[in-house]
């Protein structure tokens, strides 16, 4: 079965630096422009979760439905496609950054890039800013 709360996707599974060394070189220099990015944001230490991702931070979620557990708060995968880049949950807040951001595509709560040299990294660092002050905000109210 999964982990904590069914949640299949746990931190510590693996050595970042290890998962770094196994990607192509330009892969592994994204990775890197990333990991200052994010972890300069959260004040963060990288860490694997599951296989292939690398997430900053821990958030407690839970949905109206009552399934609940914890992801990373922000992180990164380098999906063979495209990086898939974790920022927060819901992009739609958005559109500015993401109208001047380059060449991307997105899903709710993620972008997907194939290079970073295709996108604006000034505007994805306002960007992983923004998504962080989600994370600063009181709770409740």
């Amino acid at each position: 079965m999964g982990g904590k709360n069914g949640n299949k996707t746990q931190p510590g599974q693996g050595v970042v630096a290890e998962f770094l060394a196994g990607q192509p070189e330009d892969r592994r220099m994204d990775c890197l422009t990333l990991i200052e990015m994010m972890g300069k944001e959260t004040g963060e230490p990288p860490v694997m979760w599951g296989g292939s991702m690398v997430g900053f931070g821990i958030d407690h979620y839970c949905y109206p439905s009552g399934r609940e557990g914890e992801i990373f708060k922000m992180g990164f995968s380098p999906r063979k496609a495209a990086f898939s880049i974790y920022l927060t949950r819901d992009l739609s807040g958005m559109a500015e950054h993401l109208a001047r951001l380059g060449k991307h595509k997105q899903g709710k709560g993620c972008l997907y890039v194939k290079m970073l040299a295709d996108v604006d990294l000034e505007v994805l660092r306002e960007m992983i800013h923004c998504a962080m002050k989600t994370y600063r905000q009181p709770k409740g109210g």
